[in-house]
C-alpha cells in the first residue's frame, strides 16, 4: 500500500483545514487507517483512527470534538477534517495504514505516507 497525503499548509488559529490521503492498491478496505503527527523535538503521536468499515473512530483527547476522521472505501481515501485549530496543532501530519481494524499504536501501522506540514499561527 502506498499512501499519498495532501492538504497541509498555513492556517490561522481558529481556522479549518482538511487532509486527504489516497491509497494505492486494492487492499485499502482491509486496513484500519490512522492519522499521526510529529512536532519538532517530539515523538510521533496518535491523532485519530478509523476502522476498516468506518464504523469505529477514536481520537486523541486534545483533538476530540475538533477533528473528524472519515474514509471513502470506494475512493481508497481517508480524510482528516481539522476545525478550531490551535497553535499546538502545528506538526507534520502522517496518514498510515494498519494491519489491525483500528489502532492508536505506531508499531501497529505498517504503511506510512510521506507527511505534510501544518502550521497554525496565533
Amino acid at each position: 500500500v502506498q499512501l499519498q497525503a495532501c492538504g497541509g499548509g498555513l492556517v490561522q488559529a481558529g481556522g479549518s483545514l482538511r487532509f486527504s490521503c489516497a491509497a494505492s492498491g486494492r487492499t485499502f478496505r482491509s486496513n484500519g487507517m490512522g492519522w499521526f503527527r510529529q512536532a519538532p523535538g517530539k515523538e510521533r503521536e496518535f491523532v485519530a483512527t478509523i476502522s476498516r468499515s468506518g464504523g469505529i473512530t477514536y481520537y486523541e483527547m486534545g483533538v476530540k470534538g475538533r477533528f473528524t476522521i472519515s474514509r471513502d472505501n470506494a475512493k481508497n481515501t481517508v480524510y482528516l477534517q481539522m476545525n478550531s485549530v490551535k497553535p499546538e496543532d502545528t506538526a507534520v501530519y502522517y496518514c498510515a495504514a494498519s494491519f489491525k481494524d483500528w489502532s492508536r499504536a505506531v508499531p501497529e501501522y505498517r504503511y506510512w505516507g510521506q507527511g505534510t506540514q501544518v502550521t497554525v499561527s496565533s
